[in-house]
């Protein structure tokens, strides 16, 4: 089941079969050093691989869920599951908070396939009836807060509510990004 397509990516649920990319990702500092808090934990082998897949699997809750993002563009990394996208609540929520996130193989960086991954699943948000989406980044995450940028959203500064050490944040309302859509058109 497909949750949603652009012109060079599909993004779909995760499989077990897509443990090896899990780890393939999840094992490298460059990309767990943005993940959550404290200290960088690696996925260490294709079991934890496969318990994080379940665990993501787990979080379907449509519009909110945890995706497996695959290239489709004829290019060389065509067929490969480069990442994932999120739609969750966020952690210490008060109110129902909604997060977008994402993170990609370091091979995947640099072709804007995080904004065009976030942009579609800002589109189900949006249109699954959520109101205002955040992201937040570690404050050092430049390329994170760049996504956030040419996906529209609006940066509010630093925040220390969600997690435990403070985050770069921003904000995107269903109005803004109705709005940016009109003019695209």
């Amino acid at each position: 089941m497909l949750i949603a397509t652009t012109p060079r990516l599909e993004i779909r649920p995760w499989t077990l079969e897509d443990a090896p990319a899990a780890l393939a990702m999840l094992s490298r500092i460059e990309v767990v050093q943005w993940l959550g808090d404290g200290d960088p934990v690696l996925t260490k082998d294709l079991d934890e691989a496969r318990m994080k897949v379940e665990t993501w699997r787990g979080r379907d809750n449509p519009p909110l869920g945890h995706w497996a993002v695959e290239v489709t563009d004829g290019g060389p990394l065509h067929g490969r599951t480069i990442g994932t996208v999120l739609l969750l609540t966020l952690p210490n929520d008060e109110h129902g908070e909604v997060e977008i996130g994402w993170h990609l193989h370091p091979d995947a960086w640099g072709n804007g396939y995080a904004p065009e991954a976030a942009t579609a699943i800002l589109e189900r948000g949006f249109s699954g009836g959520i109101e205002e989406i955040f992201a937040v980044t570690d404050l050092d995450n430049v390329n994170s807060m760049k996504v956030c940028t040419k996906i529209g959203m609006e940066h509010r500064g630093t925040i220390d509510k969600w997690y435990a050490t403070p985050s770069q944040f921003f904000v995107i309302t269903r109005e803004q990004w109705l709005a940016q859509q009109a003019e695209r058109t």
